[in-house]
């Protein structure tokens, strides 16, 4: 399985966010998945595809020329697609990827997060996506979507939609029990 994860760039946040990553790129290694993510250096992203190459994983970048013109391209991917911008990189991660974690992260995150939701929404794809809200981290953004649904901007039972967990072990579960040929 080609397991998509999106997450944060960034170094300076707290240590336990980063340890998300280690366990996670681990556990995408050890079950044989192949790892599709943003090809960049920084945070978390540093820390899941480092955690899948350590123990043998194989690990998928996407990245736009303009984060290689920044110096942030990971050395550590056995594959490493070069896209003109982030639409084309939103786009080529979709395509490769059978499923879609999202860990914490910024803006990026939640842009690749929305792209992924939109476009399973209108059908373009079927593939699950996993968010991990962990301590919280995406608890307004639940209360935003509890918040449309109410107001019937989305309708009460969705025939697409995320799959929040609130811990890593959660999230490794349900990746676990996720079937792609279902």
């Amino acid at each position: 399985m080609r397991i998509a994860v999106y997450c944060s760039a960034k170094d300076v946040i707290p240590a336990e966010y980063l340890a998300l990553g280690d366990v996670l790129g681990k556990w995408i290694a050890e079950k044989g998945h192949v790892l599709v993510y943003g090809g960049a250096t920084g945070g978390l992203m540093t820390r899941v595809s480092n955690a899948a190459k350590a123990v043998g994983g194989m690990v998928d970048g996407v990245i736009p020329r303009r984060i290689i013109e920044a110096k942030r391209m990971a050395e550590n991917c056995d594959t490493l697609y070069v896209v003109n911008n982030m639409c084309e990189r939103k786009q080529q991660m979709k395509d490769l990827a059978d499923c879609f974690v999202c860990l914490p992260g910024s803006y990026g995150t939640l842009d690749e997060m929305m792209d992924v939701i939109a476009s399973g929404t209108i059908h373009e794809h079927n593939k699950p996506i996993y968010i991990l809200n962990y301590k919280g981290f995406y608890e307004g953004l639940k209360v935003q979507v509890n918040h449309m649904r109410e107001l019937c901007f989305l309708p009460k039972v969705e025939q697409y939609k995320p799959v929040f967990v609130d811990t890593i072990d959660e999230l490794i579960q349900q990746l676990g029990n996720y079937d792609k040929n279902a």
